[in-house]
């Protein structure tokens, strides 16, 4: 009989670690799930753990006899440095120590073209999972429905929504990037494999546009001049993989939902 894989996952109480759990679990996996804050109570079937990957604390427990960490851990609105770049090298120097079969790093499309800070820390990151001695596999996705849905929700109230109309993403449902990471968390690393993104490229504008008409709330949207090199790779469409169109939930579907369940509440 072939042995469960004993699965680590980083960053599990964030949005895709809450859509990882369940599927590892569907898919026999042992789960274990690190937090800096584990929940009380949860998922009776997962062990959790606390780690904090800015000093290290509680890395060797969460290791102890894992064989696969999806490494989903990150901190886009806190130090990324500390955490996404010397908290992924604290984590691949443990993951050594114990032997650990395969490092999924969860990265971003664009990373190495886009010079916004944090994607040069999440770049930073990436190297450090290929330069490691740990066996691995890096995938990049695009952005998640969630957090253009987050981006909207705080302009919402704002009289004109003065927003950055011709940046263009490709955001995807969480949970077709979970199944599409989930392919990858074996005991074979994979090394850097193609990229995941949602199924259409999209302007920020059409975005707005379609959350605007779903929610009824009017207001004017209007094109914020944003200058730099990192608006125009957005611009461009660096943040984007349109030959890798690997979601099938549509903006406006996901939309819907989201608006559905939440008017049900």
């Amino acid at each position: 009989m072939t042995p469960r894989t004993r699965t680590l996952v980083t960053g599990a109480t964030g949005t895709l670690g809450n859509a990882l759990r369940p599927r590892l679990l569907e898919a026999g996996h042992d789960v274990r799930a690190a937090s800096r804050s584990p929940p009380s109570a949860d998922d009776s079937d997962v062990e959790w753990v606390e780690l904090d990957l800015l000093d290290g604390t509680g890395l060797e427990e969460a290791l102890a006899d894992v064989d696969v960490v999806i490494h989903a851990a990150s901190a886009p609105r806190g130090d990324s440095e500390a955490v996404d770049v010397r908290g992924t090298e604290r984590l691949l120097e443990a993951a050594d120590d114990a032997d650990v079969e395969n490092v999924v790093y969860v990265s971003i499309v664009g990373v190495d073209e886009i010079p916004l800070s944090y994607y040069e820390h999440k770049r930073r990151a990436e190297r450090a999972v290929e330069d490691s001695s740990v066996p691995s596999t890096v995938v990049r996705a695009t952005q998640f429905h969630s957090f253009v849905f987050e981006l909207l929700e705080t302009v919402a109230r704002v009289p004109v929504w003065a927003l950055p109309t011709q940046f263009r993403i490709q955001p995807i449902d969480v949970g077709e990037a979970a199944d599409a990471i989930l392919e990858y968390a074996t005991r074979e690393p994979s090394g850097r494999v193609p990229d995941v993104g949602g199924p259409d490229v999209r302007t920020v504008r059409e975005l707005a546009a379609a959350y605007r008409d779903a929610t009824g709330v009017r207001r004017p949207i209007v094109r914020l001049p944003v200058p730099g090199s990192t608006a125009a790779a957005f611009r461009s469409g660096t943040a984007t993989c349109p030959d890798r169109t690997v979601g099938t939930t549509i903006w406006e579907e996901w939309l819907g939902d989201r608006l559905e369940s939440t008017a049900e509440r």
